[in-house]
């Protein structure tokens, strides 16, 4: 063993003996002053291979010994409060980042209230008023690698940030007003700026250094919601020293570029809000968006389309900082266009709450005012376009502050669009908003690119109100020639357009998971019913994409409501979810049979599951399924169903065709029905008996046995159908005793369509279950039935039921010769 590791370790050992079992005041605090030595902070100290031994080893055993001897009997061996003070000392002056998670660590395992909880947390308190914080940060800066240092930082990280949280959690009422978050989290800026301090310092002096741990305790301090507290007080002090100071611009750069991409958003949103403005933004953030996608989708989609809570000094200030550097611009050309686009959109105009509205407008003019005249020019048909699509959308509002917005936006952007063109102006009311706007569209010089602003805007007056608007195409030309010559195409065959259908902006979904978007998170209703109709040909044609989110589809259509008047929305409704339980069989036949007996369902939602349930296991027993189904795909935009008329011209040819070939044998014209397994087979437990298992519980909102006597009449048709299509399968057996028993069950019901679907059930089983297998397992339940039977053909009063009796009599017929035996003693 290396001799100075083994001397540390014998010196610590007796100390840690004594500490733990003295109670002499004087043999305890001659003990700790021994200790200190380690520490170098006596005039005896340990040389340095022994202090770094015992700080990496031995530093932490020690301070739990000692938040472990704790009590007012041990601080009280020794008077004037000594032992305290020296007690303190080793988590004030020794290694911080052990003597902080020591620290926490006792507070978070102290029984709440005791004196040991109260006495860490006001040396806690001494901690951090003694700027041990900013030392627990600067060790981390260091060029660390290796699994326990990435272990260590993340412990440090969480209890770093959550320190007010986890405090107030155990202290409650008790606690200090350090730990309030008012009062840490400026702490903290401060503590981060000592260190970035010390980090510059030793940059200057040729020492490498990493910030990535600060960086992590912004972005987590920014995501706790913290960023007024940390920002206010870094943001002033970070202006001041990046300004003419190349070396602390790059560390603030590296500073937020180190930054993890969840706390990018919040980050980012803090200090927009608090710099003053974009010449400061631009002196932190340096070109961070050109770096990180992160940051370039929260500065120009988030914050200027997804939110609209910043206020219009912080939209001049992120716009502003886009436009201050060459590099950047483009980026602005592209928000402009975007913004222009969501302007000029009709969905957007009606489903967007009138604050939006009127902070992408101000976003609008702002771009505007930041651009020169080449990149306008650049771009001006496409952004002419969304702006007349607008202005027209705009102007047909109902809303008169939506037509204002038009108005006001039009004016100003084809002002900046077409300067060589007449002015465009509109006669509206001028407030307080409308000011604000245009003074937010007078052009700004540009600080950092080749191109100038362009021509300033003229203000804008009222005008008389028959004064025409100016559009973008120029005046109308009148039109020329007399009737008579449009009578020449008279003769003409009008094209037949009863064929066409609607044209829609939306684009059909190409993709099953795009269709569950838009039917759960759309509220284009075009897109939310192209979607729909979709969906039913994306399922067959992507089983194994179906599968991964099939529950998730079946739990969406059974919930989905008609939100627009979409023709055939029950019928498309219907065959989504029967394809995706076809597609997915075990899992979402399962998921509907519970579903059925659950609370909180309409009786429609219910009869809706059965349908469906019967509907699949139709689809999945029919022979030769699977071949139609790889053919079958959906449907293109060109393409026709099965059952579509065949054009004039096609028939007219296929008609020549037939008459001009001879065919001296005709073959059938019938064709072989496809063969194959019956795939009902291995999932009809899944369909089956989960329906049958709580039909006698009755819920709060649902009793079968009670008033819903529908939904008992359509469980037992169902139950008789899936019986049905079970024909010769292996559990048909089990499935026709489980079937008899139900029948017998509600056999004297009142209702006669429950009644009636219990006879169903019955000549179900009786033509599903092979004739020796009925003898052989059900003979008991074949003879209830059959005294059942006679009785409800001779008595019942409904005449559908008598008819049905005997029907399923006659099938006991054939067996009569073999039931005999068994019903003679």
């Amino acid at each position: 063993m290396d001799p100075v590791a083994s001397a540390v370790r014998l010196a610590v050992q007796e100390a840690l003996h004594i500490l733990s079992s003295s109670e002499d005041g004087g043999h305890i605090i001659s003990t700790l002053r021994s200790l200190r030595r380690y520490l170098g902070e006596t005039e005896t100290q340990a040389p340095a291979e022994e202090q770094e031994e015992f700080s990496r080893t031995h530093f932490s055993t020690i301070l739990r010994c000692l938040v472990g001897k704790l009590s007012p009997d041990w601080l009280d061996l020794l008077p004037d409060g000594q032992l305290e003070e020296l007690w303190a000392s080793f988590f004030l002056e020794g290694p911080a980042d052990q003597a902080f998670l020591v620290l926490m660590e006792s507070i978070e395992g102290a029984a709440s209230p005791s004196f040991r909880l109260m006495k860490m947390a006001q040396l806690l308190a001494r901690f951090l008023s003694a700027g041990r914080m900013a030392a627990v940060m600067e060790g981390q800066c260091g060029q660390q690698v290796g699994p326990a240092s990435r272990l260590l930082q993340e412990t440090l990280l969480t209890r770093v940030v959550g320190l007010p949280d986890r405090l107030g959690n155990r202290l409650q009422r008790e606690t200090l007003a350090a730990f309030f978050p008012q009062n840490y989290f400026p702490l903290l800026g401060e503590e981060v700026l000592r260190v970035l301090q010390a980090v510059v310092d030793s940059l200057r002096g040729g020492l490498d250094c990493s910030i990535s741990f600060l960086s992590q305790v912004l972005g987590k301090a920014c995501v706790h919601g913290r960023q007024k507290e940390i920002l206010g007080v870094l943001v002033p002090r970070l202006m001041v020293l990046t300004q003419g100071n190349c070396l602390w611009q790059r560390v603030c750069w590296r500073l937020v570029e180190r930054v993890p991409d969840r706390a990018m958003e919040a980050m980012l949103k803090g200090l927009v809000e608090a710099s003053p403005g974009p010449e400061v933004l631009s002196r932190l953030l340096g070109n961070l968006v050109t770096k990180s996608k992160k940051a370039q989708f929260v500065m120009t989609r988030k914050l200027l389309f997804l939110q609209y809570s910043c206020s219009t000094p912080m939209l001049q200030s992120l716009l502003g900082y886009l436009a201050m550097d060459s590099q950047r611009r483009p980026l602005l050309v592209q928000a402009l266009k975007e913004l222009l686009e969501t302007w000029g959109s009709s969905s957007a105009i009606r489903h967007a709450p009138l604050e939006q509205q009127r902070y992408v407008s101000k976003a609008l003019l702002i771009c505007l005012a930041h651009l020169g005249e080449a990149e306008l020019q650049a771009s001006r048909d496409e952004l002419l376009a969304s702006l007349m699509e607008g202005v027209k959308s705009r102007l047909d509002n109902s809303l008169p502050p939506v037509r204002r917005l038009g108005m006001i936006v039009a004016e100003v952007a084809s002002a900046r669009l077409h300067p060589e063109g007449p002015p465009l102006k509109f006669q509206y009311e001028e407030d307080d908003l409308t000011r604000e706007m245009l003074a937010l569209a007078a052009p700004r010089p540009v600080a950092d690119g080749p191109l100038e602003a362009g021509p300033p805007v003229a203000p804008v007056g009222g005008e008389s109100p028959d004064q025409e608007t100016v559009d973008s195409g120029g005046p109308q030309a009148g039109r020329e020639g007399s009737d008579s010559e449009l009578d020449s195409d008279d003769e003409l065959v009008p094209y037949d357009m009863s064929g066409d259908g609607e044209q829609r902006s939306s684009k059909t979904p190409a993709y099953v998971r795009d269709c569950l978007e838009a039917l759960t998170a759309s509220e284009d209703w075009e897109r939310w019913e192209a979607a729909l109709r979709a969906l039913e040909g994306l399922v067959l044609k992507s089983p194994a994409a179906t599968r991964e989110v099939s529950l998730e589809l079946a739990k969406v259509l059974l919930h989905l409501e008609e939100k627009t008047a979409v023709a055939g929305f029950e019928g498309l409704r219907q065959r989504a979810l029967v394809a995706v339980t076809v597609t997915d069989a075990a899992r979402v036949a399962e998921y509907l049979a519970a579903q059925f007996y659950a609370l909180n369902y309409s009786l429609r939602q219910r009869m809706d599951i059965l349908d469906v349930l019967a509907l699949a296991a139709q689809e999945l027993s029919r022979p030769g399924r699977l071949g139609r189904a790889s053919q079958r795909g959906p449907l293109g935009p060109g393409s026709q169903p099965s059952g579509a008329t065949v054009p004039a011209w096609q028939a007219v040819v296929e008609e020549r065709v037939r008459r001009k070939t001879r065919r001296f044998c005709k073959g059938s014209t019938g064709r072989a029905a496809a063969a194959g397994p019956n795939e009902f087979n291995v999932v009809a437990g899944y369909f089956f008996f989960p329906l049958l298992q709580r039909f006698d519980r009755p819920v709060v909102t649902f009793d079968l046995l009670g008033d819903d006597q529908l939904v008992l009449g359509r469980l037992a048709h169902t139950l008789g159908a899936l019986m049905y299509l079970a024909v010769n399968t292996a559990v048909a057996v089990p499935m026709g005793k489980a079937l008899l028993e139900f029948v017998w069950a509600l056999r004297f019901h009142g209702d006669a369509y429950v009644r009636q679907g219990l006879l169903s059930a019955v000549s179900s089983v009786l033509l599903s279950v092979p004739a020796e297998r009925l003898l052989a397992d059900l003979p008991d339940e074949l003879l209830e039935a059959r005294s059942w039977l006679a009785d409800v053909a001779e008595q019942d009063a409904d005449e559908d039921c008598r008819l049905l009796a005997v029907k399923a009599l006659l099938l006991l017929e054939k067996l009569r010769d073999r039931l005999l035996p068994l019903s003679s003693p």
